[in-house]
């Protein structure tokens, strides 16, 4: 019965066109295809794989740097001078990172661990400091700490020029703008002594364009009108605190981010909007404060000020001796009548107006004292003591009496 029931059951029937057998071609088409997927996988997990190290080995160093492990210390003396830059606001730790990413530190919290509690490190100021490469953050932070460490930088005092001056009673110098440049620049690294000298300073101002020198807008046109005197960035670069990097900066690189930095502070000082009121250029109150600077006491700035202005007004000429003292470099009270027949771009003797540039970067009182001068109708002055008192007037015949009291006490002062 159940032999029967298998016999009588129906066959399962093949549904669609009987397959055929692979031929060699397509048995060779379906390897190679095998074969890709399992080159292609085997590739995206070499790939994972270098990616997971990458990731793991970056995470370690990342780690290191700033949490510390093994080696977090260098030992030694250091292996090349260096220098770097701590900017303004900098914390420990942004310093720590500084050196850490120019390899004066193994690691930043070893930076900061050294630090803690050194009130050295918090009254760091903004600048260049020379350290050494693979130092114990120890040592580091002596170093960061240590006054004599400070390189680069530049103290410009006020009145100064971008030339040396002489006194022509003592012959002592006064360092100018372009000497002190390069004094700042002076560093010493691995025993080689590197300085941008001065002449090379003023070779670069004299050639250099305009525009790679950032000299502003509003100073563009008198600059242009010097052609190659080095003297037409004369007042552009503004007394105060600078810094240089003295390792890598170049005599443009250094000019121009003085220029640009100057720019910036005079016009934040409101010297734009200022000049604009008073229908002048910038530029030719610039010219006016150099004058005021050179000229007179702080006591008197305003109106100094004021006496250019009104003799510019009744176009009188200036008549200022610094004018004619300027392009000679040096410092002299009494000029004699062939200096002042001298034709300069500078002598107010024989020149109508303002001299054709800054005859010196004025101070900020002095600046102030062109922008705001002082109410009177002065048209002369004179210093008539050795005290530096100073008398205005209007009236020629009461000047020439102040000029003989000057006389009378000594001071050697000539008329204006």
């Amino acid at each position: 019965m159940a032999e029967d029931w298998r016999h009588d059951r129906a066959e399962p029937v093949a549904v669609g066109p009987p397959r055929r057998a692979m031929s060699r071609s397509d048995r060779m088409r379906l390897e190679r295809s095998r074969r890709r997927r399992r080159i292609a996988g085997g590739v995206s997990l070499a790939m994972l794989v270098v990616v997971v190290i990458g990731a793991v080995f970056l995470g370690s160093k990342l780690w290191h740097s700033m949490f510390g492990g093994n080696g977090n210390d260098f030992a030694g003396e250091g292996v090349t001078d260096v220098v770097i830059q701590v900017h303004d606001g900098d914390s420990t730790t942004a310093i720590g990172q500084t050196l850490h990413d120019n390899n004066v530190v193994a690691t930043v919290k070893a930076f900061v661990d050294a630090a803690e509690g050194n009130s050295g490190i918090t009254a760091i100021q903004p600048g260049f400091y020379k350290v050494r490469t693979e130092i114990p953050a120890a040592n580091a932070v002596e170093r960061l700490t240590d006054p004599q460490s400070r390189v680069g930088k530049l103290v410009i005092p006020e009145g100064r020029q971008l030339d040396d001056v002489s006194d022509v009673k003592t012959n002592a110098v006064t360092e100018g703008i372009f000497t002190l440049i390069s004094r700042a620049t002076c560093v010493d690294l691995d025993g080689e002594q590197r300085c941008v000298a001065a002449d090379e300073l003023k070779r670069v101002a004299a050639t250099a364009a305009p525009a790679a020198l950032a000299v502003p807008e509003w100073a563009l046109q008198p600059v242009r009108a010097m052609g190659d005197d080095h003297r037409r960035l004369e007042g552009l670069i503004a007394p105060g605190s600078w810094n240089i990097d003295p390792s890598s900066a170049t005599p443009q690189d250094i000019l121009a981010t003085l220029i640009r930095s100057s720019g910036n502070q005079y016009a934040q000082g409101g010297l734009l909007e200022t000049a604009n009121a008073m229908n002048l250029s910038p530029y030719q109150v610039l010219t006016v404060a150099s004058l005021v600077q050179r000229e007179s006491k702080p006591e008197d700035f305003a109106k100094v000020a004021r006496v250019i202005y009104n003799r510019l007004a009744e176009n009188r000429t200036l008549e200022f001796d610094s004018t004619v003292n300027y392009p000679l470099d040096r410092i002299e009270v009494a000029t004699t009548d062939g200096d002042r027949g001298q034709l300069t771009p500078w002598n107010t003797y024989v020149r109508a107006g303002l001299p054709a540039t800054p005859i010196c970067s004025p101070s900020q009182p002095a600046l102030l004292a062109a922008e705001k001068p002082a109410d009177g109708d002065w048209l002369y002055f004179v210093t008539i003591d050795l005290q530096g008192t100073t008398l205005f007037t209007r009236d020629y015949n009461e000047h020439l009496a102040n000029i003989e009291l000057a006389r009378h006490n000594g001071v050697l002062d000539s008329a204006r």
